[in-house]
């Protein structure tokens, strides 16, 4: 019996059911994001109210279509139907079936029913299968499971008090669970099971069958292993063969339900909407380009959407920091919570609208239908070069931001070619990159137009965004053969019905991610960054005294421009602090890529955030006003080397804009691959092969073009 006044409730159901509605219609606004022990999964969690007497804890569990687990978040949600995970121990189960796929959804009901754990079945979708002409008899689908049965509306909100009204109900216990077995599962393995069974006798009859087939992934101490390992062996048991009769007996059953409270239109006098626009959206031709103007208006939307609270976040922080900085003594303590806390604050929640944006309209894609439609369009492609079609969302997430990109391969079932997805996103060219891109351009490239219209520098942009695309799928080819997982791929996709987006589902999303951004890659960006403000701000005694002295005897003559001798003054304290030194230290390896230390700093401190590069030159070449890109460019392009050269010229500016496509310019998006990895070993590689990719592309292109 659960706890007195409080139950914990699984939600549980296949993808794209509307588990997620339901759980945010019971939960709210009253939720969590965490992660499950062990897995790099998200775990939502959420409270409710079933009555005045009565409050319940809500675990949203991963969607799985059966429970023959496959992928790491199936896993999740199998363990704990199987009383597998002692972190989660449900009262009541409430299993969501898409009514508009009843069949398709039953086999996992049926699983769960048999399981003999308190079942509910909530009835999603009844406006679509209304739609489809389909009627069901709620009553007498509630007759042949032997469980509750609710239709719910969770768009409308209807439907979820009866929900809340069952769920304490059975949690009570005041509904008889069915005594018969959905099938005669005893007879699937009837010796193994009834061993099983005299081990275990709290099992059911179908819970043993599985204790036969995943027993070594269960929480059993050595000698229920052996014991269980011996009447495998005993029995001649075969999980394959188990499995498939199960499948081939459940769905024969599902047929005589489906036969007596269910009813179908002919299918063939049936003209679907969803199959009407399939014929246009996965067209052999015509597919393809409707697939790239969404992505087009994708990107366009993210950056043109997300650039106006981004630029409000900008001016805030400025603003602040210009209020506290004429307002505060000027101390150690002040440049720090300046230059170091608040800076370290705006670099985190700059991005966050643009994550929210991405994640929102991904949502979007995926609650219509179609996200589902563009790995099916790109599998082909994918898997030629290690991937399948799941892995085109990460990497298209990649050009807004690595780090939600990476965590969206988490969708990706096998797991080679999810770390293969990981290992290749970041060559993404991420907006992050375009101020680089954008300064650089500017500066060697002539803006002159092809044929009239086509502006070079915008073609430029374009090849710099299409050779980290190529660049990845070369990487991923190569690294398939590396890479020893030895795990079948499976490409099996569930082409949903087209219906419009669930925006409660969409802001939900919004903010679970933008938590979750927040809370763990904003923690190393942080870090991070008052690291780099001490490198910058501190160096050798000796030497920052002797810079002190210089220029306060210089500050001391009767013609010293002072405002020109303090931006000078910041300049070379910043040349001799620890960070200008490891510019020098690594100038004689960078000066083959026609870097000088300058570019060698900006390189160092853009580790933390790749537009910090952009900052870093502002301060190198003393600009009076770092929001006017003329004056930067200006300054940048009247800068020389020792040899009396350009130090940006086409070369070198090649080179440079070659150099960030491929290095691994960001330290957030390390600590988000090893939280998805859980290792260190992936990350280091990582940050191996895209610095040296990075190194020798750059090298080769500045080699060719000076």
């Amino acid at each position: 019996m659960p706890e007195k006044g409080r139950i914990h409730i699984a939600l549980v159901g296949n993808p794209n059911s509307g588990k997620s509605s339901i759980f945010n219609c019971l939960t709210g606004m009253r939720q969590k994001v965490g992660n499950y022990p062990g897995v790099t999964v998200d775990k939502k969690t959420g409270s409710t109210s079933l009555s005045t007497e009565t409050r319940a804890e809500v675990i949203d569990l991963p969607g799985t279509y059966s429970l023959y687990p496959r992928k790491m978040d199936e896993w999740v949600s199998y363990k704990v139907l199987l009383n597998q995970d002692s972190n989660i121990k449900a009262d009541v189960v409430v299993a969501v079936a898409d009514a508009s796929n009843l069949k398709r959804n039953l086999l996992f009901c049926t699983q769960i029913i048999d399981l003999k754990v308190p079942v509910v079945i909530a009835l999603t979708m009844m406006d679509m299968a209304a739609k489809k002409g389909i009627r069901i008899d709620i009553a007498e689908l509630e007759r042949e499971l032997g469980v509750p049965v609710v239709p719910v509306n969770p768009r409308k909100q209807k439907g979820i008090a009866q929900l809340k009204k069952v769920i304490e109900q059975t949690s009570q216990q005041l509904f008889q669970a069915p005594s018969r077995d959905f099938i005669d599962n005893r007879s699937l393995a009837y010796a193994a099971v009834g061993e099983v069974k005299s081990r275990f006798p709290e099992l059911s009859n179908y819970a043993a069958i599985h204790y036969l087939i995943n027993h070594e992934s269960f929480s059993l101490n050595d000698a229920d292993q052996m014991l269980v390992e011996s009447i495998e062996e005993k029995n001649k048991f075969n999980p394959t063969k188990t499995q498939a009769e199960e499948i081939l007996q459940r769905y024969t059953r599902i047929r005589q339900i489906m036969k007596a409270a269910v009813s179908e239109p002919d299918p063939l006098q049936q003209s679907l909407f969803t199959e009407k626009l399939d014929n246009i959206l996965l067209h052999r031709r015509l597919g393809y380009i409707i697939l790239l103007v969404v992505l087009f208006l994708l990107f366009q939307s993210v950056f043109w959407l997300a650039s106006f609270p981004m630029d409000w976040i900008d001016s805030g922080v400025t603003l602040l920091s210009r209020s506290l900085s004429a307002t505060l003594p000027d101390t150690r303590w002040s440049d720090l919570l300046i230059n170091g806390v608040i800076a370290g604050l705006g670099g985190i929640i700059m991005f966050v609208p643009q994550i929210m944006m991405l994640f929102g309209i991904v949502r979007l894609l995926e609650d219509t239908g179609y996200m589902a439609r563009i790995s099916f369009l790109t599998d082909r492609l994918m898997r030629s070069v290690g991937l399948n079609g799941k892995s085109v969302m990460p990497m298209i997430s990649g050009f807004a931001c690595a780090v939600p990109a990476i965590m969206s391969a988490r969708n990706i079932e096998n797991r080679k070619e999810r770390l293969l997805t990981i290992l290749i996103t970041p060559l993404m060219s991420c907006s992050a990159r375009l101020p680089v891109f954008t300064i650089l351009i500017g500066l060697v490239i002539p803006s002159t137009y092809v044929f009239g219209f086509l502006s070079v520098q915008g073609l430029v942009m374009m090849g710099l965004y299409l050779l980290g695309l190529v660049m990845a799928l070369i990487v991923s080819y190569v690294a398939k053969w590396f890479i020893k997982i030895k795990e079948k791929s499976f490409f099996i996709l569930e082409l949903p019905t087209y219906r419009s987006p669930r925006w409660n589902n969409v802001v939900q999303t919004m903010i679970s991610k933008a938590k979750i951004f927040v809370t763990d890659a904003g923690k190393v960006i942080m870090i991070i960054s008052l690291i780099l403000w001490a490198l910058s701000s501190f160096g050798p005694e000796k030497r920052m005294n002797r810079v002190r002295d210089q220029f306060a005897e210089l500050k001391a003559q009767p013609s010293a421009d002072t405002a020109s001798l303090e931006k000078e003054f910041k300049a070379a304290k910043l040349e001799n602090s620890w960070a200008g030194i490891m510019g020098k230290s690594i100038e004689p390896a960078i000066t083959p890529l026609g870097y000088d230390w300058k570019i060698g700093i900006a390189l160092i401190t853009s580790f933390a955030a790749r537009e910090v590069f952009v900052g870093t030159m502002a301060t190198l070449y003393s600009v009076g006003d770092e929001k006017n890109n003329l004056k930067l460019k200006e300054k940048m392009k009247a800068a020389v080397g020792t040899d009396g050269k350009p130090v940006f010229n086409l070369a070198s500016g090649i080179s440079l804009m070659i150099f960030y496509v491929f290095a691994m310019q960001c330290m957030s998006t390390l600590a988000v691959v090893r939280r998805e990895t859980r290792s260190w070993k992936w990350p280091a590689i990582q940050f191996v092969y895209m610095t040296a990719l990075a190194y020798v592309m750059s090298l080769f292109a500045y080699q060719v073009l000076r």
